[in-house]
């Protein structure tokens, strides 16, 4: 009797993450590709199957930036990240020619998403704005996604939410929902802001209670967002602007949207020159 007390007891402890478990445990030995159960279905093919209306994207001008970490810590105030929890990673890098320069990399919300594609549960998915956007209900916590992003732009949820990021209030306050611990998480483009700004009539890239806070936040510019099909919005002109625009890892297809003017080599001193 006791034994069964126990069973029982157990089986009333088994939340809806651990049965989502066992189902992607199981659909993974047979080697099945689609979840059954969810409310809903979402592709997880192409984003291109949805080409049309806005399409976010952000530029970053490695000339301009000083790695300051500003946009770093607005990403971690707004999202209530702690120390251990960047969805933005500024390195320091160097060029051929030994010139040292700073590389800023959020997630690239990639048209082709190894991370969508990889998904077991569809908990990874795309926006019709282009988005690449994570339904924390669904994770499973499998970090499928993480080890699939050639990018490394996600982090696993190891603990339970902290009450305030350390970067709260001198840049910024938490604007959405803290994340369950097990789960992966990553860089949204502040999609938050960009839907509320809409709502708002207001432009994101132009109205900075629209644009992602990371941009917001940049003192020297370095950053620009928009709508990549606005030939009028602000990285439309500014992509234009540029001389030579690049992406990370393009050999890999995955079609990133965060698009990086490339460091311009410095001139020669005269003391250089004749060295």
């Amino acid at each position: 009797m006791q034994a069964d007390s126990e069973n029982k007891a157990g089986e009333k402890n088994i939340t809806r993450r651990d049965l989502l478990k066992v189902g992607a445990a199981l659909l993974g030995a047979a080697g099945l590709t689609q979840f059954v159960g969810l409310n809903d279905v979402r592709v997880r093919g192409s984003e291109t199957d949805h080409e049309g209306g806005r399409k976010w994207g952000m530029l970053i001008d490695i000339n301009k930036c000083i790695g300051c970490n500003y946009c770093t810590y607005a990403c971690q105030a707004v999202n209530n990240l702690a120390d251990d929890m960047l969805y933005n990673v500024v390195t320091a890098e160097e060029t051929q020619s030994g010139e040292e320069f700073f590389l800023s990399r959020p997630c690239m919300q990639c048209a082709e998403a190894p991370c969508v594609h990889v998904c077991p549960v569809q908990a990874t998915y795309y926006r019709p704005d282009g988005i690449v956007a994570m339904d924390y209900d669904r994770c499973i916590g499998c970090r499928y996604c993480q080890v699939a992003c050639p990018y490394g732009a996600r982090v696993f949820n190891w603990k339970d939410p902290i009450e305030l990021s350390p970067k709260s209030p001198d840049f910024g306050m938490q604007e959405v929902e803290n994340r369950p611990r097990g789960v992966v998480e990553k860089c949204h483009f502040c999609s938050h802001r960009i839907d509320r700004g809409l709502e708002h009539g207001l432009t994101p890239g132009v109205d900075h209670d629209a644009t992602p806070a990371c941009v917001v936040a940049c003192p020297t510019g370095a950053r620009v967002f928009g709508d990549l099909n606005d030939s009028e919005s602000p990285i439309a002109i500014a992509r234009a602007e540029a001389t030579v625009t690049l992406r990370l890892r393009e050999e890999l297809s995955t079609e990133p949207r965060v698009y990086y003017i490339p460091p311009t080599p410095k001139p020669e001193t005269d003391q250089e020159a004749g060295s």
